[in-house]
């Protein structure tokens, strides 16, 4: 059988974000969205959440590129002069590996994600990071340790088919540093009695998820339960990422062939928890 969930992340980073997770979900094929619990929009995202009880929101878990939950002078050793997250990954990753002060920190911040999710009182569909820094292995050993203990049972591992994208696109790349750590995170994962999804699609296209690649990968989606990801918004928003082809990525979510796909592909679409607790009945 082939499942499918179909997920927007960012969901609470702005406005702009929030009015194409709604539209995507009403009028097109979106079945989840990841929350940022720390967006300028958060509340607005929650508010809208509360309306589309069959939204499957989970939580997009931001130490990158953001800003944290807990006060700035509470985790020094992960943010900027300005108290923001840092943005390079790199240096970042390094510093959380060297440093206990860092690791403690990392998981006082996580902890705090987690239980600023739990407070907007919506079930927790599934769990991702934003820019996929989980794939760091203490990041993602922290993440299990407080995601379980705050009822996860989903995690995004993306490991994504080089062979469907060339399927789709036959000049299509994907890093094969990046591969090797998702295939890592979906062992450690499903060792911690974890679903991840068997293939995730979103990573090699991100930002330009456009209706031709949509509609490929529908069309050569495999057997099993996979994620295709993207970011829709109705435009560009403060703190956007340069390049990203938002409005494009809605249109792509929301193109009545999109619907004629899945059906024709006998495509079941869900929220993880939907497959998660069909597999348990």
């Amino acid at each position: 059988m082939k499942r499918l969930v179909v997920t927007a992340d960012d969901f609470g980073a702005s406005l702009e974000v929030n009015e194409a997770v709604e539209r995507a979900h009403r009028d097109g094929i979106l079945t989840a969205a990841s929350l940022m619990v720390g967006g300028a929009a958060v509340n607005d995202a929650v508010e809208r959440a509360k309306r589309l009880p069959s939204l499957g929101v989970g939580l997009h878990v931001v130490l990158v590129d953001g800003r944290p939950v807990l006060p700035s002078d509470r985790v020094p050793a992960l943010v900027d002069s300005e108290g923001k997250f840092r943005t390079d990954m790199v240096r970042a990753a390094m510093r959380i590996f060297a440093s206990p002060a860092a690791r403690r920190q990392l998981a006082a911040e996580v902890e705090a994600q987690f239980d600023a999710f739990a407070a907007t009182g919506l079930p927790l569909d599934h769990v991702n990071a934003h820019k996929h820094f989980h794939l760091h292995p203490t990041i993602a050993a922290t993440l299990v340790k407080v995601g379980k203990a705050h009822g996860m049972r989903t995690v995004r591992a993306p490991v994504e088919p080089r062979a469907v994208l060339r399927a789709v696109e036959s000049d299509s790349v994907r890093s094969g540093v990046e591969g090797i750590w998702a295939q890592q995170v979906q062992r450690l994962m499903r060792r911690a009695s974890l679903t991840t999804p068997d293939q995730v699609f979103g990573l090699a296209w991100s930002g330009a998820m456009t209706t031709s690649r949509i509609q490929g990968l529908l069309k050569h989606l495999p057997d099993g339960l996979s994620e295709i990801y993207a970011h829709p918004a109705t435009g560009p928003y403060a703190g956007s990422a340069p390049g990203y082809r938002y409005a494009e990525e809605l249109a792509a979510l929301t193109d009545s062939l999109a619907k004629q796909a899945v059906a024709r592909n006998a495509i079941v679409l869900g929220r993880f928890t939907d497959f998660i607790e069909g597999e348990r009945s």
